[in-house]
């Protein structure tokens, strides 16, 4: 858990320098300036020594803090990924991690030419959002069927039966967003 903002709160309310707090509490000055440039977390006994040189109970160095890791999850291409064979013509990819913590779940998924999804039946509340980024490809929702092409979007209630297929002649690629319903 980072405590670098709320330390150096906590410090400058008490007109206490890094070097004073180090004397004070036993913590080496570079890891003072390490934890308050969020550059490490430090150690129960370093929180510990630190709250005691501050005349604060240990509580208080981590009043109001947020992980702040877990309010952004950054993927890049050479972030590792899974993929997923959906079908035999057909296969997706999560893009994101630590899924089942989030309120989205977005996959890019592709569909070789003459092939299809399974199948797909959510949950109730469950909802989808598909936008095509490449290709042209058929959306059958219960007994209904939606034909999109390259920038097409459809919005559904995703505890509709339903499954896409690919249309056209080039491998279609589809930006997928999943609300899981919450458990």
């Amino acid at each position: 858990m980072y405590i670098g903002k709320r330390l150096k709160e906590l410090r400058a309310a008490r007109g206490m320098s890094l070097s004073g707090l180090a004397e004070k509490s036993g913590v080496q000055i570079a890891t003072l300036s390490r934890i308050e440039h969020l550059k490490m977390t430090g150690t129960l006994e370093s929180h510990m020594n630190i709250a005691k040189a501050l005349d604060i109970d240990i509580t208080q160095l981590y009043t109001g803090i947020i992980k702040e890791e877990d309010k952004v999850d950054l993927r890049t291409s050479k972030s590792a990924t899974d993929v997923f064979v959906h079908s035999d013509k057909a296969s997706y990819e999560i893009l994101t991690a630590k899924v089942l913590s989030k309120k989205m779940m977005p996959i890019s998924l592709k569909i070789e030419p003459n092939g299809k999804t399974n199948k797909e039946l959510n949950q109730a509340g469950t909802e989808k959002f598909i936008f095509v980024l490449d290709g042209k490809i058929e959306v059958k929702i219960g007994k209904e069927s939606y034909s999109l092409s390259k920038h097409n979007t459809l919005y559904f209630d995703a505890a509709l039966e339903h499954y896409l297929i690919n249309q056209g002649r080039i491998t279609a690629k589809v930006l997928c967003v999943t609300t899981p319903v919450a458990l």
